[in-house]
This record gives C-alpha cells, structure tokens and sequence, in this order.
C-alpha cells in the first residue's frame, strides 16, 4: 500500500480502502487472486 499511496500521491490508507473495493467488487481474497479475476473477465490484458 505504501507503494501505491507514493506512486498515486494518496495516503496509504486511502490506498488501502482502494484496494479493499476493489477485492470486494472482484470477489477476490487477495491481490492475487484480484489479477486473475480481472484477466479473466478481460479488465486486464497481461
């Protein structure tokens, strides 16, 4: 999260409800399982 807060000019804790939204909306558990998800239904190309 630290890492995305710099990157995006954000407090991390923004950065961490961010993430968090977006695992709901995906039904993920992790980040990982986030990517697969969204390369599955085409949001991300890798």
């Amino acid at each position: 999260n630290k890492d995305i807060a710099r990157r995006l000019s954000i407090t991390e804790g923004t950065a961490k409800t961010h993430v968090k939204a977006i695992l709901t909306k995906l039904d993920a558990i992790s980040r990982t399982e986030a990517v697969a998800v969204a390369h599955k239904r085409g949001l991300i190309h890798l």
